[in-house]
């Protein structure tokens, strides 16, 4: 359920009034450490004449955090489904601020130090994305896994795979213009949804800025809820879902450019490279790259179709032009023409085997002609079957 489902199914009291800054905090179980955070909010907002709100978004909480909340001032919103990102929806959906500001509730941000976010955000940005590692990490505050490893390999990977400008994809401070957010559909419940609203937010091209944040160590006496393999690779899943062109796109063009080409370079005779000598043992594992490489790019289009058609990605003018020069035709045409040329390859091998009066081949010879033959079979027919569903996901393109 997206952001903006859950806004329409939350009831807006006739008193509410909307206020420039909302600050958020997803909460569970986070008694010993609400208290400070909703304080540290509130002057924040009383020192800077800010009109604002602190909106706690519940996620059932059993230890109290709730009351200690609401009796400091907040606005507690209970949120039945489980998950960082179901917490964040609901109460996104449920703030009343032009602007929010969201951040975790276990004392590791500083709330009374939010003047970069606000700043950005009045000159105009969307997305205002703290960097930990501009503003500084304290001892103890982050695992040594995740500052050197998990961190800044997902952040580089999200910069790769989007070109998002984004130093710290994973900062659990940062400020957006809520309507913007809400726009984007955001979906994740998981502590992936850091990532969707980060990449979301940079394919449709929303002003994405920064601003340096000092991490320091929680204040809870407990574990913290993340896990880090689960919640990493929930996080690197999500940015390989939301890239067919680095899921698909790049390593079935590079098993079709090395599969083609060393197959044109073994179908002479066998190679040798120093003292290994390549044949058609070779020659087999090349056809299958190609087979392999062809159902990575179709799969690239497929993917990159439905994406766009259920909104989770914006138009792109690629896939616009290629359903336009495209057609189901021009597919069969091309997927026939590849089987026939398969099967006049192969009838002509079995007219080479009736040379010998269909006795024993040499199959360092016959494969020559089997494997190029077979290979060119197995991809007309893939391009047909693509070609057709290819056509089924434009159906409903005007």
């Amino acid at each position: 359920m997206s952001v903006t489902a859950i806004a329409s199914e939350i009831p807006v009291s006739p008193e509410a009034r909307p206020c420039e800054l909302t600050i958020l905090m997803p909460c569970l179980n986070e008694a010993e450490t609400i208290g400070v955070c909703v304080r540290k909010a509130k002057h924040y907002l009383d020192s800077r004449g800010i009109a604002g709100e602190i909106v706690v978004a519940d996620n059932g909480s059993g230890d109290g955090s709730q009351a200690i909340a609401f009796a400091l001032g907040a606005r507690v919103v209970t949120v039945p489904q489980r998950g960082y990102g179901a917490a964040l929806m609901a109460g996104i959906a449920a703030a009343r601020g032009t602007y929010v500001i969201m951040g975790d509730a276990d004392d590791s941000y500083d709330f009374s130090a939010l003047d970069p976010f606000v700043a950005k955000l009045r000159e105009g940005s969307d997305l205002v994305m703290g960097n930990r590692f501009a503003g500084g990490i304290e001892p103890g505050a982050m695992p040594f896994l995740h500052k050197y490893l998990g961190n800044p390999v997902l952040s580089g990977l999200g910069r790769l795979f989007f070109d998002a400008p984004v130093g710290d994809f994973h900062c659990g401070l940062r400020g957006f213009r809520r309507d913007a957010i809400v726009d984007l559909g955001l979906t994740t419940t998981g502590m992936e949804f850091a990532s969707e609203m980060v990449v979301k937010a940079t394919l449709q091209k929303l002003r994405i800025a920064e601003a340096p944040t000092t991490l320091s160590p929680d204040g809870r006496s407990r574990a913290p809820h993340l896990r880090s393999w689960r919640d990493g690779w929930r996080h690197l899943r999500f940015l390989l879902l939301f890239s067919p062109r680095w899921l698909f796109f790049y390593p079935g063009a590079a098993l079709m450019t090395i599969g083609l080409a060393t197959m044109l370079w073994l179908l002479p005779g066998p190679q040798r490279i120093g003292n290994v000598t390549l044949d058609i043992h070779t020659l087999a594992y090349s056809a299958a790259a190609i087979i392999c490489g062809f159902q990575a790019l179709a799969f690239s289009i497929f993917a990159k179709t439905y994406a766009i058609k259920a909104k989770l990605m914006p138009e792109d003018p690629r896939i616009t032009r290629l359903g336009a020069v495209f057609s189901l035709e021009i597919g069969i045409i091309a997927g026939i023409a590849l089987l026939l040329a398969g099967l006049g390859v192969s009838a002509y091998a079995v007219d080479f085997w009736g040379r010998t009066a269909f006795e024993g081949l040499d199959p360092v010879v016959s494969m020559r002609f089997v494997l190029p033959g077979v290979t060119a079979i197995v991809v007309g027919i893939e391009v047909v079957f693509s070609s057709f569903f290819f056509s089924v996901l434009e159906l409903t393109r005007q």
